[in-house]
């Protein structure tokens, strides 16, 4: 494939997840309480990361929160500015992990969990400095209660989807790594 090729590819997959983003948490919108608890909108940018690497997956998930809070008011500010630094650490460390680690099912799920940490461990850095600046506390009660209690319904939703939508992508060659090695597949499917 082309350099030129590729490229398109990559910015119109990433147009693809921002535009999935924008809409999936629709869904859950009518109880806010769910759309919280399942995040919604963390699985195209983790999805992109995957499918388009890390730069990609890393502006999607940056942009993402802000634009859907400009359009359509959610999720609130400040609290979206927050979610912006999380989703981009969720992007850029889901195609990170997933272009270094060896070709494994497995290796899917470790590139995804280290995202999720690492994005929520952002998403902490990012509320903390946001609420000082707005003059409120963030505490480590705070912090466990918004990226691991109330979240539970979310990470396991994420963990059950997105390593077998990416395991989809990869039989389809539609990753940053192209189709998977047909002994590979197998191994994988084992």
């Amino acid at each position: 494939m082309k350099h030129t090729d590729h490229m398109v590819r990559k910015i119109t997959f990433s147009a693809m997840f921002l535009a999935i983003g924008l809409v999936l948490p629709f869904l859950t919108g009518q109880i806010p309480q769910i759309g919280a608890m399942l995040s919604p909108m963390h699985i195209p940018v983790l999805l992109c990361g995957f499918a388009c690497g890390s730069p990609w997956g890393m502006a999607v998930g940056f942009i993402l929160p802000l634009l859907r809070n400009l359009m359509f008011g959610m999720p609130p500010m400040p609290g979206a500015i927050s979610m912006a630094f999380e989703m981009a650490a969720y992007g850029a460390f889901s195609g990170l992990f997933y272009q270094i680690l060896p070709r494994t099912k497995w290796a899917i799920y470790a590139s995804q969990v280290a995202a999720m940490v690492l994005g929520r461990l952002v998403w902490g850095c990012a509320q903390f400095v946001v609420l000082g600046i707005n003059g409120t506390q963030f505490s480590l009660a705070m912090f466990w209660a918004g990226a691991v209690a109330n979240a539970i319904p979310g990470i396991i939703l994420h963990l059950a989807l997105v390593p077998v939508l990416v395991m989809a992508m990869e039989r389809a060659g539609l990753t940053i790594r192209g189709p998977m090695p047909e002994r590979a597949v197998k191994k994988a499917a084992a």
